[in-house]
């Protein structure tokens, strides 16, 4: 019997034709499964409608859409060992790039057929699940500024220029961060913390990788003086992911907690998985293995070169 899967499709995101990204879909996977389609309005909450679905028997749930659906979506599965299926359609992807899984309908739905999955960490932040990461300050103020309106003209390029217009009210503030044995005080413009995160993210990246099944939530402090300096900074953060190192500057710092509570003087905006949520405080723990999802299978990479245990074997190192 074929799988009773139910698609969850939201046809306001990214900036293609939901109409032709649908029947797309509905080619790839209805000859294989038996698939219901439900579409998000603005009463109809993605997370609610993944429920109901489960409510009616879904054996897997598909979210596609952009980030905020995906992540509302797999809240609703959270802790259910129910599968979910990623068909990115939003304007970064963000999701599926830091979970490594494809960002393109044939790709994302030839994964979803093949029925291999992978168990990811989730947290909860304020009593909010969260798939991705948390920003306070500059990361959550440039959200802000970046509209469905300039999203939807502009794709990538909103959060870039609204980024940019941020620079210029870079201001400093106070943060006291509490772990379960210590409690940290310092000055940042940006934290973020991460359960998962895109290398796009570079303010998440100061320990260099962000791993999104180990039970562990990694916070990066982001502490330029001035503009200039915080774009020197951001360069820098950049060039370090892409070689997979940890920065080494002086104002960026890095941790990792099974669980974080972030206090600011003055309070600042914060953003969970894109979306703004309020302002500090917040508390902030991981859900190890919460999340199944369907993802491609990862062939095991061959080792180049053996020989240890062959007889008689001697190596000379030349000079």
């Amino acid at each position: 019997m074929k799988r009773k899967v139910s698609l969850i499709f939201n046809p306001v995101a990214g900036q293609g034709n939901p109409e032709v990204d649908l029947a797309a879909i509905e080619s790839l996977l209805s000859p294989e499964i038996d698939l219901e389609v439900v579409t998000t309005t603005a009463d109809c909450e993605p997370g609610a409608l993944a429920k109901a679905a489960i409510d009616r028997g879904a054996e897997a749930i598909i979210a596609s859409g952009g980030d905020g659906t995906l992540s509302a979506v797999a809240a609703a599965l959270m802790n259910t060992n129910i599968p979910l299926g990623i068909i990115s359609r939003g304007t970064a992807n963000a999701f599926a790039n830091a979970l490594d899984l494809p960002t393109t309908i044939p790709e994302a739905c030839e994964a979803i057929l093949a029925g291999n999955t992978k168990v990811v960490d989730m947290a909860w932040c304020n009593g909010l699940p969260m798939v991705l990461l948390v920003g306070i300050g500059f990361e959550a103020e440039t959200v802000n500024l970046a509209d469905r309106d300039a999203k939807n003209r502009l794709g990538m390029l909103a959060y870039v220029l609204a980024g940019i217009q941020q620079l210029r009210n870079l201001k400093q503030f106070e943060v006291e961060i509490e772990l379960e044995d210590k409690i940290i005080s310092v000055s940042a413009a940006a934290i973020a913390i991460a359960n998962a995160a895109p290398a796009t993210s570079i303010l998440a990246q100061g320990g260099s990788e962000v791993v999104f099944d180990d039970g562990m939530l990694d916070l990066t402090i982001v502490a330029p003086a001035t503009p200039l300096i915080a774009i020197a900074t951001a360069f820098d953060l950049l060039s370090t992911t892409l070689r997979g190192e940890a920065s080494q500057r002086d104002d960026v710092g890095f941790l990792r907690s099974k669980k974080f509570k972030v206090t600011t003087n003055p309070p600042q905006q914060v953003v969970v998985d894109g979306e703004v949520i309020g302002s500090t405080p917040v508390e902030i723990e991981c859900i190890p293995k919460g999340l199944t999802v369907y993802a491609p299978r990862v062939e095991e990479i061959q080792p180049l070169e053996k020989l240890e245990g062959l007889p008689n074997l001697t190596i000379e190192m030349k000079e």
